[in-house]
């Protein structure tokens, strides 16, 4: 039996799949590529047997000598499976040293109404952050606590990029993301969902462990955070219902935005816990007037 040789990094389908290192062509093309042994596994779990939402398996001799069952996986989810030359897999990837294994898959983001659908009780929006390794941990934060979605609005980076996908460490494929240029969307598409808006804010106007803050965090809230340097966007913080701050007892000048992220997540999950055990009904908030008329 013959057997075709290897793509190389001249071959039509590598070089369209290398476009979709590119914010512009994965919107084009409606995929986005999955580097590495652990990412791809996340993907087939996500794409499910013959489901068409993962395309193609690139793979290099030694790849596929290291993860049969992850080749064998990715075919069973309907991918074609493309042998590659270690130079087509390089070409295909942006990190410093590349696994071997690219798989091509449908875009993941839903959209707003879709992802806020079935009363979300606990939403991450992440407006106007560029790093996609902040994004990416964001989203990995938020699927560590248990959120319900992601949403990512305005001019923030695209979660499909590649370092988003590694810093979330598989995370984007196990809640709802959801994108939207216009971030006023965003805040109406949760306020209509019940949700009280809670931008992460060093200045605002309460302490996130102020007593008077378990009314409004027991209760369905989104938490909008922003870019490392600059936070939530003014135009978007004017707009949530309150700002909180995370207090700072040392003699740090500011926690990173991961950190943050987390402290305020696990905050509503422990004040709606508690909320949950003692049975009461969400009380109105004590925390005076809103932001939002």
């Amino acid at each position: 039996m013959v057997t075709a040789p290897p793509g190389t990094e001249r071959t039509p389908r590598v070089v369209a799949a290398r476009k979709l290192l590119r914010r512009a062509g994965r919107d084009r093309a409606g995929r986005f590529l999955v580097e590495g042994a652990q990412a791809v596994r996340e993907a087939v779990q996500w794409a499910g047997p013959r489901s068409g939402r993962m395309h193609e398996l690139f793979v290099t001799d030694g790849a596929a000598e290291r993860h049969p069952e992850l080749v064998a996986a990715a075919a069973d989810a309907g991918a074609r499976i493309s042998p590659v030359t270690d130079r087509a897999a390089e070409s295909l990837s942006d990190t410093v040293t590349p696994q071997g294994l690219v798989a091509v898959c449908d875009l993941l983001d839903v959209p707003l109404r879709a992802a806020l659908t079935n009363r979300p009780g606990l939403v991450a929006v992440c407006a106007g952050i560029a790093d996609p390794g902040n994004a990416g941990t964001v989203i990995r934060v938020a699927d560590a606590a248990g959120a319900d979605a992601v949403l990512l609005a305005g001019e923030t980076v695209d979660p499909h990029n590649g370092k988003a996908v590694r810093a979330s460490t598989g995370s984007v494929f196990h809640l709802p993301l959801a994108r939207h240029r216009d971030a006023a969307a965003v805040l109406d598409a949760c306020r209509a969902a019940g949700l009280t808006l809670l931008a992460a804010d060093a200045h605002g106007e309460f302490d996130l462990h102020d007593p008077a803050a378990d009314d409004v965090l027991a209760g369905p809230v989104a938490w909008i955070f922003g870019g490392e340097a600059h936070g939530v966007p003014a135009t978007v913080a004017d707009h949530a219902d309150h700002r909180v701050r995370v207090p700072i007892h040392g003699r740090a000048e500011s926690l990173n935005l991961a950190t943050a992220a987390a402290v305020c997540l696990y905050a509503s999950v422990a004040a709606q816990r508690r909320r949950a055990t003692v049975g009461e009904p969400p009380p109105a908030s004590t925390l005076g007037s809103s932001h939002h008329d």
